[in-house]
């Protein structure tokens, strides 16, 4: 799994890095290239003639280096790796890029890349039970990057417990791991939608909800992770567009069912929009005015198309696997099995977007995987994981049916 892949190994300041070399070593063993930066704490414990005689490549080390970046160096570096690797991810480093700063060779490339970030960390114990380290490492898992370990142990300042960083061949089967799940789903074409959809009333005013499109395209982003190319049709959001993925953007529910119909064929798709279900009949040409005497104009509604049913019924056209969401505010499972009878998909997610729940435009979910062979309840997770977890059930799934 890791032969010709391209490893960039950013050595921080902490005792641990005196275990590089070794790391550096296991993976070329297995076929990998590994080349190093290494940052000005790093360097306290481990040489860059070290690194350089054991990797057979150029070691990095700053960022104003005339020949490095006369060919802009820390951007080539951030998008040459197949995998970028931190280790010993110090509670420094780790904060910097939990916060974007970009104040060295190290911290730059990891800003300016969109390369997969692994990071195995290695500090006190104090310093990882820290809220500061707790919340830096849970945005950073929020934003894709793979944490190794630590482990627990005895630490180099006395003291025992969590901290140590994971030892070299612990690091290596990560990154293996980590490589034979980007490829579960490689060679498919994934279709999902998200965020809400925009129902025109006049040139001013329109019908919309609530969502925030975090959950559609945090799934978008972990099908891509596992290989598939995907299409996210998107309605109007804040967020921006994920690396390596086709976004299509629409603003009604007619636009979203035409960019749909328009990507198939597919061998996913995952409806996670808010399609408004209604819209109005006539959309006015201009702006409607109040009347003198305060009377609301009427409005006439008519049924928008079902883009969930439409694809679940498509024919040979059909997704081999199609996934619904359903936001409920009451009888969250029933309402939910339901559903995934009437629109003939194959799964339905099902979570209560109540006020209370904090669902829309938060960042975490509680959902429930309702198949027809029952029903899955997930515990509270970010919407980036339980986006991870979704790719992987589908993986799983298709690798199913080809055994």
């Amino acid at each position: 799994m890791l032969a010709g892949k391209r490893i960039l190994l950013i050595i921080s300041g902490g005792i641990a890095a005196y275990k590089t070399p070794d790391l550096v070593r296991r993976l070329r063993e297995r076929g990998a290239a590994v080349r190093c930066l290494l940052t000005e704490g790093g360097a306290q414990f481990v040489t860059p003639l070290t690194l350089g005689a054991v990797s057979e490549d150029k070691v990095y080390e700053n960022l104003f280096s005339l020949t490095d970046e006369h060919e802009m160096g820390h951007i080539n570096l951030s998008r040459e790796a197949d995998a970028i690797v931190v280790a010993p991810a110090t509670a420094n480093i780790l904060a910097k890029m939990a916060h974007g700063q970009a104040d060295d060779l190290a911290t730059t490339v990891l800003l300016a890349t969109d390369t997969p970030v692994l990071a195995a960390p290695a500090m006190n114990v104090r310093m990882w039970d820290h809220l500061a380290t707790r919340a830096n490492l849970g945005t950073l898992a929020d934003r894709g990057v793979t944490i190794i370990g630590p482990n627990e142990g005895d630490m180099a300042c006395g003291e025992y417990g969590m901290g140590r960083m994971s030892e070299p061949l612990e690091i290596v089967a990560a990154l293996k791991e980590f490589f034979a799940a980007a490829g579960r789903l490689g060679g498919h074409h994934a279709l999902v939608t998200s965020g809400p959809t925009y129902e025109p009333i006049d040139p001013v005013r329109y019908i919309a909800n609530r969502s925030s499109g975090k959950q559609g395209h945090a799934i978008a982003e972990a099908l891509t992770r596992l290989g598939t190319a995907t299409t996210l049709v998107t309605g109007p959001t804040q967020l921006p567009d994920p690396p390596g993925i086709h976004v299509v953007h629409v603003e009604s529910a007619r636009q979203m069912m035409a960019a749909c119909e328009a990507a198939l064929p597919a061998d996913i798709a995952v409806c996670a929009a808010a399609v408004a279900d209604w819209r109005v009949e006539a959309e006015a040409g201009e702006k409607i005015k109040k009347s003198p005497g305060g009377t609301p104009p009427p409005l006439t509604m008519t049924e928008n198309p079902d883009i969930l049913s439409t694809l679940s019924n498509a024919g040979n056209q059909r997704p081999g696997l199609v996934v619904g969401f359903a936001a409920e505010t009451e009888n969250v499972i029933v309402n939910a099995q339901g559903k995934l009878h009437r629109k003939g998909c194959d799964w339905i997610v099902a979570n209560d977007v109540s006020p209370d729940t904090g669902t829309f435009a938060g960042d975490a979910n509680t959902v429930h995987l309702v198949t027809a062979d029952g029903v899955e309840d997930w515990p509270e997770l970010s919407k980036k994981e339980v986006g991870n977890r979704l790719a992987a059930r589908i993986a799983d799934a298709l690798e199913a049916r080809n055994e």
